[in-house]
């Protein structure tokens, strides 16, 4: 393995796992295992209208130290609790006294219905991507805990069935009704790279992210309140308007069809739907700016990006809106825009590296005065999926 696959970053978040692992089971990990956060550079709401979205994997990971069992036992430690817990691979059943828990019960359970005969393993978690910030810590830890069983099982499992198992835990164990994108570029993300994933298909396509450019993101503090009532709001306003414009869904109502239509539709549905529409054409064109090295382009279409979720889709926040105003007015920053489901979490923003470090005390200055809290700010590159260190 090259030195610089244990970064930093990585070799901190390693010595507290190490050391919880020591203290649990009396010996050192035989094997490593880390899977990245992500962020979602543009494409918003537009998966669940088949459309397109362009996540990147983040260098801020779950790290999984890991000795294979000779019996069919799983035991977890969770070092940043910290809590334990552990389960029969041939009776796996909830446990809501540990609910971080559910993700990992969930994978396992997902694996065997896929036929997958699994061996049991001792495992220490630990990781530095934020919870709750819509950086997809959970999809960290599924896809994590799903290559661990593929080393120590010697499973043969691709990329795709991983993430598409790993959704399925989600969706039927946890009890989540998550989209594919989040385990997609986990499983399958490249350093350097975001991954153009179409939500029809789930083909997917890596595109380069130009050097010298940052991806700060910003974390307003806000949380998520208003999500899921207002998520599944949105949805059945997209159905309506696909309905009404004859097709099975958004994705397939061109720009062009939709100007000469739109005054067919009540102006709710048809500013969801222009939201959608124009956001499907954003992602496809940011995908063209980034492969002929505009990062000015790409960072326009962040920023109208943005607008639209604010003005047509409406899922914006005061806060999202002032973070946004304060990033777009630093002297290096490309774009801006709100990233997630919306009501709060984070904005992401493409800078210039060289004008990161200003960039990051004047977001942060403008941001606390305005609002009276401290944002977190995170400073990211694009990094590799989920892989096994040595």
């Amino acid at each position: 393995m090259p030195s610089d696959v244990w970064s930093p970053r990585l070799l901190a978040l390693r010595e507290v796992a190490s050391k919880a692992f020591l203290e649990e089971f009396g010996a050192e990990p035989e094997l490593w295992v880390a899977a990245p956060g992500r962020v979602n550079l543009i494409g918003e709401h537009t998966d669940y209208n088949d459309g397109f979205v362009l996540p990147a994997a983040i260098d801020r990971h779950v790290l999984m130290a890991i000795s294979p069992r000779a019996d069919r036992q799983v035991h977890l430690v969770a070092a940043d609790f910290p809590a334990r817990t552990s389960f029969d691979l041939d009776g796996i059943d909830h446990d809501l006294g540990e609910r971080w828990s559910e993700y990992q019960r969930g994978v396992a359970w997902a694996l065997q219905e896929a036929g997958h005969r699994l061996r049991g393993l001792n495992a220490v978690l630990v990781s530095d991507v934020p919870v709750g910030s819509g950086l997809s810590s959970s999809a960290a830890i599924e896809v994590a805990m799903a290559y661990a069983f593929q080393v120590v099982s010697g499973l043969e499992l691709d990329g795709v069935e991983r993430a598409l198992l790993c959704q399925k835990a989600e969706n039927q164990f946890v009890g989540m009704n998550c989209g594919i994108m989040d385990q997609y570029i986990v499983s399958l993300g490249k350093r350097g790279h975001a991954l153009l994933i179409d939500c029809r298909s789930l083909e997917y396509t890596l595109v380069p992210v130009p050097p010298g450019c940052d991806l700060v993101i910003c974390d307003t503090k806000k949380r998520r309140g208003l999500v899921d009532s207002e998520y599944n709001r949105r949805r059945q306003e997209c159905e309506r308007g696909a309905a009404s414009l004859g097709a099975r869904a958004l994705r397939d109502v061109a720009p062009e069809a939709f100007a000469a239509r739109q005054g067919e539709l009540d102006a709710i549905t048809r500013k969801r739907c222009r939201h959608v529409i124009t956001e499907n054409q954003r992602t496809l064109d940011a995908v063209e700016a980034l492969r002929r090295d505009d990062v000015a382009s790409f960072g326009k279409l962040m920023n109208a990006s943005h607008t639209s979720l604010r003005d047509d889709y409406e899922v914006s926040c005061e806060e999202l809106d002032i973070m946004v105003e304060a990033a777009q007015g630093q002297p290096g920053t490309l774009g801006a825009r709100m990233t997630g489901a919306g009501f709060g979490g984070c904005t992401v923003n493409l800078v210039l590296s060289e004008h990161t470090p200003a960039f990051v005390r004047q977001v942060t200055q403008a941001y606390t005065q305005a609002t009276g809290v401290a944002p977190d700010v995170y400073v990211c590159q694009a990094e590799d999926g989920v892989r096994r260190l040595d």
